[in-house]
């Protein structure tokens, strides 16, 4: 770990951090801003990781960062969620050998005026690998979700398979979502995708649930919990897919339905 006299402070200048809580970056002690947790696959291997961040690690927040190098053939599957605040950020920097996979899924939920995002940087190092990143934010109150995806494509990977897709509702007006998705790549036989889409609860389609006798709150958590279930999707392991996404919509019982 670097000297905090030689680590400089991030602000919301900073591309990585420009959504962050200032506040936080202001006061959070430099060397915890600096700290990154190191996970390797081998080759031919797979790892999973399941993370859900309730509150923060103090009263300003917490930031989560991971560099991750998947070996070889091998596999990193990562499901996290978001619900607490004030500030919560986890951030993930992949790096891929040949013919190796990521795939995220993620979840920020919360009112108030919590801050949570996620920020990745997936490295396609060599050719054959593949990705793939499904975010959705629910925000109520004033609260804000965030994802700065980057996917950065090397000279010679060819064959690279990418893709990130980022979706938020907004449950009340004061709520906010931000996406900044980014490809950087070199290579030319590659096949690499994003979108992104903002916007409110389908009311059209609650309505038509609650015309058949659903109660109305029912018919948009109904709604919500499906949106969600897309960021678990890619869990093969049907209970664990169901746990992550109860215990995700749980945190609903709060939101402005």
């Amino acid at each position: 770990m670097p000297e905090a006299a030689t680590l400089t402070r991030p602000t919301n200048r900073d591309e990585d951090w420009r959504y962050a809580d200032p506040k936080f970056l202001a006061e959070a002690p430099l060397t915890y801003l600096a700290e990154w947790g190191e996970i390797t696959v081998p080759p031919g291997e797979t790892v999973r990781d399941n993370i859900r961040l309730d509150d923060g690690a103090s009263a300003l927040g917490a930031a989560i960062r991971t560099r991750v190098h998947v070996g070889k053939g091998g596999r990193f599957e990562y499901f996290a969620t978001i619900v607490g605040g004030p500030y919560l950020r986890i951030e993930l920097e992949v790096t891929l050998d040949e013919g190796a996979h990521f795939e995220f899924g993620g979840v920020t939920l919360g009112g108030d005026s919590k801050v949570q995002e996620f920020v990745t940087r997936v490295i396609h190092a060599e050719p054959g690998a593949t990705s793939n990143q499904v975010v959705r934010a629910v925000q109520w109150g004033h609260a804000t979700g965030n994802f700065l995806g980057r996917i950065e494509v090397v000279r010679d990977a060819q064959k690279t398979d990418a893709g990130q897709n980022f979706k938020a509702i907004l449950l009340e007006k004061g709520a906010s979502a931000n996406a900044k998705p980014e490809l950087e790549i070199y290579a030319d036989d590659v096949k690499c995708a994003h979108g992104a889409a903002i916007g409110a609860l389908d009311e059209t389609a609650a309505f038509y649930m609650a015309a058949r006798g659903l109660p109305p709150q029912a018919a948009r958590k109904l709604l919500v919990r499906a949106f969600i279930a897309d960021a678990f999707a890619a869990v093969e392991d049907d209970e664990l897919r169901e746990g992550l996404l109860e215990g995700t919509v749980s945190h609903l019982e709060q939101a402005a339905l």
